[in-house]
């Protein structure tokens, strides 16, 4: 038993709530602001940009909230991966399921690599 009132698991589900807030109602001036000075957002016309900061908010709007995800990979030291295995089995051709990775940062790409595969042909075979 620790001295503290918390547990690990307190911690944790306080940080993936706080992060989850962040990233659930994004300032939309707050976008507009982090566009600025930046490529290749200087070079638009300022409807231009309005557009593509709409586009931008409505991503982040839609973004799943994944603070627990995230502050649980921080806390074993995984690192997310930019690999992902998709199913594309839905009609209008986005996937049915997709499957992300995250790897201590330690491991050999090549088995990174094979891992993925493996986990490819094993998703593809569950999903006939």
């Amino acid at each position: 038993m620790t001295d503290q009132p918390y547990t690990t698991a307190d911690l944790h589900a306080e940080a993936a709530l706080q992060y989850d807030a962040h990233a659930e109602d994004p300032d939309f001036g707050g976008v507009g602001e982090g566009m600025e000075g930046e490529q290749p957002w200087d070079a638009l016309s300022e409807d231009d940009f309005h557009t593509a900061q709409l586009a931008i908010h409505d991503l982040r709007r839609k973004a799943a909230p994944l603070g627990h995800w995230a502050i649980r990979l921080g806390a074993d030291d995984l690192e997310p991966s930019e690999d992902h295995v998709d199913v594309n089995a839905s009609d209008d051709g986005r996937p049915l399921i997709r499957v992300h990775f995250a790897f201590l940062s330690d491991m050999p790409a090549d088995m990174r690599a094979e891992f993925i595969a493996s986990i490819a042909e094993q998703v593809a075979a569950a999903a006939r």
